[in-house]
């Protein structure tokens, strides 16, 4: 019964959360600052949930910084997604490993 409540209020506050703006905001955001506030908030939200995890996924703080590295720099690089999340998992691995 309790994980039924939990999935209704999840639903509800999900609609809630996607709903409320369209109903206060019913004209083009025109303002630069808030139109350039609203582009990157996806980006600072996912920052903020990507990068605690990051760091405490593997228990040790320097396994984790062996592969973020290895990823950051591929990452710069260019290579594909899958190439910087399998080398930086493998470089934590690595990592794990010599440690």
């Amino acid at each position: 019964m309790s994980i039924a409540v939990y999935v209704f209020v999840m639903a509800g506050v999900t609609y809630l959360i996607r709903a409320v703006p369209f109903t206060l905001f019913r004209k083009k955001v025109t303002s630069p600052f808030f139109r350039s506030l609203l582009h990157y908030i996806p980006y600072a939200v996912l920052s903020a949930m990507t990068i605690p995890a990051i760091f405490t996924s593997t228990g040790n703080v320097l396994t984790s910084l062996a592969g973020t590295a290895v990823a950051l720099v591929l990452a710069y690089l260019g290579k594909p997604l899958i190439v910087v999340a399998l080398a930086g998992s493998a470089a934590a691995l690595l990592a794990g490993f010599l440690i």
